[in-house]
């Protein structure tokens, strides 16, 4: 482990780099989020009148494209980067702050205090940030399916919700938002420690930080790792979060019962694909650009 992560981190730092992060790793991989809610909302849900049918990622590209244009798979995503920059900012000072609180005498983090710290960060994120910036996101997309879209955007369909639903419409599915927030940033973050520190030791330079092509892999692989563990929390969270959620499901656990009772255990990794190709890249450019505008704030810092 190098010096840099044995000491503890500055919160003020740690919230501005990871709302950078946040924002740049957001619009980057949004396309494929874009995908990957469009193959879930179909796992369990009601048809919308001439609701186009995908038969998997590719396919869900190209329809959009050809039916709706290039700007369809940006559909919601203001709300995502918004959403994005701010739970990076608040996953990073959580988990920064938690993990500063956790390290023993020699400032070491074990691989369990650094997954309870990823936990921690996780469920805080889902609660302030993640639960309402995703549902408005999901709907959007819904809704532009439908027919007749009744949102003009992120404004309106954000003040739409509120005044048709009140606040819990936008805190639909908070429970497995949550459950999948808290078990992806543990399993991310204890995942990017371990890689990171095996690349550091690879490298044999402890007291260096590493280029930005070993950040991004680790990054990477923690990505992957994160995917597979987590997604049918995903899918849940997903279907929870649709339009047609007050009347298909009772709760989250009704949820999933209905979604594999229909569609099979399979369809809980619903979107797999989609959401792996932005995890791989999401985690290299998260971690990534967290590390190196931490390190910038602190040379201007001191």
């Amino acid at each position: 482990m190098s010096k840099s992560d044995k000491k503890s981190k500055d919160p003020v730092l740690s919230l501005v780099s990871g709302t950078i992060a946040g924002a740049v790793e957001g619009v980057a991989t949004y396309p494929t989020e874009y995908v990957k809610t469009q193959l879930q909302l179909q796992a369990g849900g009601k048809n919308q009148l001439k609701e186009l049918r995908f038969k998997g990622p590719v396919d869900c590209l190209v329809k959009t494209i050809r039916n709706q244009g290039v700007g369809a798979i940006y559909t919601g995503v203001s709300a995502l980067a918004i959403g994005n920059a701010a739970k990076a900012g608040v996953r990073f000072l959580m988990y920064d702050q938690i993990a500063n609180a956790l390290r023993d005498k020699d400032g070491q983090l074990s691989g369990f205090r650094s997954m309870v710290a990823g936990l921690g960060a996780g469920m805080t994120e889902a609660a302030l940030v993640v639960t309402p910036s995703e549902t408005i996101k999901t709907k959007l997309i819904h809704d532009r399916n439908s027919n007749a879209p009744k949102y003009r955007g992120l404004v309106h369909g954000t003040r739409t919700i509120l005044a048709e639903e009140g606040i819990g419409g936008i805190y639909r599915g908070l429970g497995p938002v949550m459950a999948r927030q808290g078990a992806n940033s543990a399993v991310r973050f204890s995942c990017y420690s371990y890689f990171k520190s095996a690349l550091q030791t690879w490298r044999g330079k402890d007291d260096r930080p590493l280029p930005s092509s070993h950040t991004f892999a680790a990054g990477a692989m923690a990505g992957i790792v994160t995917v597979y563990t987590t997604m049918p929390l995903d899918v849940v969270k997903t279907r929870m979060q649709g339009l047609d959620a007050k009347t298909l499901y009772k709760n989250s656990v009704d949820c999933l019962i209905k979604v594999v009772k229909h569609s099979g255990v399979f369809s809980l990794w619903k979107g797999t694909t989609p959401r792996l190709t932005r995890l791989i890249f999401s985690g290299g450019i998260v971690f990534t650009v967290y590390e190196k505008i931490y390190q910038m704030l602190e040379l201007v810092k001191k």
